[in-house]
């Protein structure tokens, strides 16, 4: 069993940066990969962002290469996205997610969730 909280949304600006933190406890955090994901209303939970366990590789989706960045700290059992150059099209509610899987894209492919963050981006 792993606990995964989200913490860091809220209302920006676009163009503006905001940092998300993804606390877990539970289990060996550092033995798993870990991802972001984001949900806006309406739409299907789409993947963001993964990280390996050892923190060496990341893999992004196309539409945040270059504006997001995904970390951790295995010490902390925190995983962090890093968001600049927000847009409005960034708006959703942000997950993040452990799995056994690298790389991982589909939701199915990870097996513990938090309970999201809402990042809200206005022009």
């Amino acid at each position: 069993q792993v606990q995964l909280v989200e913490s860091g949304g809220g209302l920006v600006q676009a163009g503006e940066s905001l940092r998300l933190s993804c606390a877990a406890s539970g289990r060996t955090f550092s033995s798993y990969h870990m991802g972001w994901f984001r949900q806006a209303p309406g739409k299907e939970r789409e993947f963001v962002a993964e990280i390996h366990w050892s923190g060496s590789l990341t893999y992004y989706t196309d539409s945040v290469k270059g504006r997001f960045t995904i970390s951790r700290d295995n010490a902390k059992n925190t995983v962090y996205l890093e968001m600049n150059s927000l847009k409005r099209e960034d708006t959703a509610n942000y997950y993040c997610a452990s799995s056994p899987l690298y790389v991982a894209t589909k939701a199915s492919d990870y097996d513990y969730w938090g309970q999201g963050t809402q990042v809200t981006v206005s022009s």
